[in-house]
């Protein structure tokens, strides 16, 4: 080693083993459930993103981008090509409000709900593909949520 090229760290300052690591077993899960989306959705023609959008449209149509930003907790910039590509498709539309030009509504399209028959298979192809019963799946569900709840506070503290 040449002076002044760090070494590695010391064992009581390293982070501790990857599988030790909650954010790495979160992040795994996250890319192996979104790789069981895909094949489900590509026939559909949807990315697993906007799969999420149309979840909120067919749970509750006319809504705002807002709604839609707040609900998915992503940014506008990410949700905004998102709306593009699907009102692009003809699954919906959008439309300012006539009472405030700054609030977009989203309203499905025939084709758009149509497709949330189409979908409806999806809960639970992924059920089958987590390999856990219902009952763990909402003890793990609330965990996350706690978990989210509780990250994003401390993030927000930080911030």
């Amino acid at each position: 080693m040449t002076p002044g090229t760090p070494g590695p760290a010391p064992a009581d300052t390293a982070p501790g083993a990857l599988s030790e690591l909650l954010c790495f077993d979160l992040y795994a899960a996250s890319r192996s459930l979104t790789a069981v989306y895909r094949p489900l959705l590509e026939p559909l023609g949807l990315t697993y993103p906007q799969y999420l959008v149309m979840v909120v449209l067919w749970q509750h149509d006319g809504s705002t981008i807002r709604d839609i930003v707040e609900q998915l907790q992503l940014d506008y910039n990410t949700v905004s090509p998102l709306l593009k590509r699907l009102e692009s498709r003809g699954l919906l539309t959008r439309r300012r409000r006539a009472d405030d030009e700054r609030t977009v509504e989203l309203a499905l399209t025939g084709e758009g709900r149509a497709l949330g028959a189409a979908v409806r298979h999806i809960p639970a192809a992924i059920g089958e593909a987590v390999g856990i019963d219902a009952a763990t799946i909402a003890v793990l569900q609330r965990t996350l949520r706690q978990v989210t709840a509780s990250a994003s506070a401390y993030a927000a503290r930080e911030a």
